[in-house]
C-alpha cells in the first residue's frame, strides 16, 4: 500500500489544485443545480450536487481499475518494466502541473480519442435533464465522468503506472475527492471561487506544487536505478 501513496496524493492534488480546470470543463453541467438554488433552498439543492459528483467519480473508479487492470497485465508479461512504468508516473504528474500552470496542452492527441467516445454517450446525458430526481442526477454523473478531459485522462495514466486495479480505483477516487469541492460550491452558484482559481497566480503556483509532487513521485525509482548504475 505504501507504494500507491504518492500516487494517490498526487492525483488527490491534481483534483485539489486543479479545481480551475474542472470548472471550466464542468462548471455547465454543475450549474444546473444552480438554477435549482435560486428557487429551492441550498438543502434542498446539494443532495442532487453531491449525488451528481458521487456518480462522476463511480466512473472515475471504473476507469481507474480498468487501466490499473491493464498496467497489471503488462508488468505481469515483462516485469524489467514496472520500474519504467513508475518513472512514466512522476513524469506524466510533472505534465498534468505544467497544464494547471501554463495550460500547456501536452496530451491533447489523448482528449481528441476520448472525443468520439463522448460523441455517442452525449445523447445519453441530454435526455438526463432537467435533473429533477436524484437517481437522475446520479445517471447524469455516471455519463459525465466520459468527457474528453485532458486532466481526468492524465491522472487515468497515473492510475494505470499503479500496475494494480485496487490501486487504479485509490488513484482515480482519490482525483475525483479533489475535485469535489470545487464542483459542489460551483453547482450552489459560488462564482467567486472560479474567478479565484483561475488567476494566473493562482494557477501558476498550484501548477508548481503539483510539478514538486510529480518530481518526488520520479524520484522514488530514479533512486532504485542509481545504485545499479553505479555498480
Amino acid at each position: 500500500m505504501i507504494e500507491v501513496l504518492p500516487l494517490v496524493s498526487a492525483a488527490l492534488l491534481a483534483g485539489l489544485l486543479g479545481s480551475a480546470h474542472c470548472l471550466g470543463m464542468c462548471a455547465g453541467i454543475s450549474g444546473l443545480f444552480a438554477v435549482n438554488a435560486g428557487v429551492a433552498s441550498l438543502r434542498a439543492s446539494l443532495p442532487f450536487a453531491f449525488t451528481y459528483n458521487v456518480g462522476r467519480i463511480a466512473t472515475y473508479a471504473v476507469l481507474g481499475g480498468i487501466v490499473g487492470l491493464f498496467g497489471s497485465v503488462i508488468v505481469k508479461a515483462s516485469p524489467s518494466v514496472a520500474t519504467g512504468i513508475r518513472l512514466m508516473s512522476g513524469i506524466i504528474i510533472v505534465l498534468v502541473g505544467l497544464r494547471v500552470a501554463f495550460d500547456l496542452r501536452l496530451l491533447n492527441a489523448v482528449e481528441r480519442m476520448g472525443a468520439s467516445i463522448w460523441s455517442r454517450i452525449a445523447p445519453a446525458a441530454k435526455g438526463l435533464v432537467p435533473v429533477t430526481t436524484l437517481p437522475r442526477a446520479f445517471g447524469l454523473g455516471l455519463l459525465w465522468g466520459w468527457l474528453p478531459c485532458g486532466l481526468v485522462y492524465s491522472v487515468l495514466m497515473i492510475a494505470a503506472t499503479s500496475l494494480r486495479p485496487d490501486y487504479g480505483v485509490a488513484v482515480m477516487v482519490a482525483f475525483g475527492i479533489g475535485t469535489m469541492p470545487a464542483m459542489l460550491v460551483t453547482g450552489l452558484g459560488a462564482a467567486r471561487l472560479a474567478e479565484m482559481m483561475r488567476k494566473r497566480g493562482t494557477r501558476l503556483g498550484m501548477g508548481l506544487l503539483i510539478v514538486t509532487m510529480g518530481l518526488l513521485t520520479a524520484a522514488m525509482p530514479l533512486g532504485r536505478l542509481l545504485p545499479s548504475g553505479i555498480s
